[in-house]
């Protein structure tokens, strides 16, 4: 089978780890759309641009790939086949239209469920005990096109959004991988998704990581595991200072039961090189890492 022509709009681990991939099948990679860096951003994660160049691929980096001169350039490329990987602009129409073998996208969850932003913070969020990876046709509506393929990844209790987004980085690679040849070949299988299952979120932003010590105990877990390092981080106020709470364990709660105050949010007891139990609506948490705004990430103790 010879190679196609691929289009490659991608950005993040995933975009990396699935750019290397194609890479090492030697397949004719007219274009690499990729972000440029924003500067207000922890960059944590390894740079599609950089492996572009290294193997002399030509790299784009528009602030949309929408405007008429960039779709004009991808039509004058002619790629057999568009596929994104953690590219965070939705395609248009017109896009979509040039590629013989369709676009393809790679989304972070099992589809139907968790369409839209942010999907590894979310699964951490709601308590989730698996999440995985999808390869989808693109139509103009974001996360809803017919799938071809999905890998499971399952969840651990003490997972946070990095050591999850890692597993699904390795999801993606060998998800895509296995099925590249078939969409090569333009025999991918497509499976319509149900719309009835289906559930859609919006990014999150860095105020959405504010602790609401009314939530059970596991609640707040979950958002702190969801946001802590390298997100923004769950926080609170003590003694009106901002103070960032980077992890936290469930152990605390049944131990520390009978010292829990009726009022969520107290300070119940310091366990000397553990951390601090604290109320919340439902049992207690040991806050075991925290930081002040401006100051020094301390053990929470």
């Amino acid at each position: 089978m010879g190679s196609v022509k691929v289009a490659v709009f991608a950005y993040h681990d995933i975009g990396y780890e699935c750019l290397r991939v194609l890479i090492d099948s030697k397949e004719e990679t007219v274009a690499v759309v990729t972000h440029e860096d924003d500067p207000k951003e922890e960059i944590w994660f390894q740079s599609v641009a950089k492996l572009s160049r290294q193997h002399h691929l030509p790299v784009y980096a528009p602030s949309s790939p929408n405007t008429p001169g960039f779709i004009d350039l991808i039509r004058k490329l002619a790629p057999d086949l568009i596929l994104s990987f953690y590219y965070r602009r939705i395609l248009s129409r017109e896009l979509l239209a040039i590629p013989r073998l369709g676009a393809i996208n790679l989304h972070g969850s099992l589809l139907p469920k968790y369409r839209g932003r942010s999907p590894v913070n979310w699964v951490l969020v709601n308590g989730e005990s698996e999440t995985g990876v999808t390869l989808h046709y693109m139509v103009e509506k974001a996360d809803a096109g017919d799938i071809i393929a999905q890998r499971r990844v399952l969840i651990d209790r003490e997972d946070t959004a990095l050591s999850l987004f890692r597993k699904m980085t390795v999801a993606a690679a060998k998800l895509l991988k296995e099925t590249y040849p078939l969409i090569k070949a333009g025999t991918a299988p497509r499976t319509p998704q149900d719309s009835q299952l289906a559930s859609t979120f919006g990014g999150r932003r860095p105020e959405d990581g504010k602790i609401t010590w009314e939530s059970p105990a596991f609640s707040i877990y979950n958002l702190i595991r969801a946001v802590t390092h390298p997100y923004p981080g769950a926080f609170t106020f003590h003694n009106g200072r901002k103070l960032y709470i980077w992890a936290a364990t469930l152990n605390g709660q049944a131990n520390f039961a009978e010292e829990r105050s009726e009022t969520p949010g107290t300070i119940e007891a310091v366990k000397r090189g553990r951390g601090m139990v604290v109320s919340t609506g439902d049992g207690s948490l040991l806050v075991t890492r925290a930081q002040f705004e401006g100051a020094e990430e301390l053990s929470a103790d």
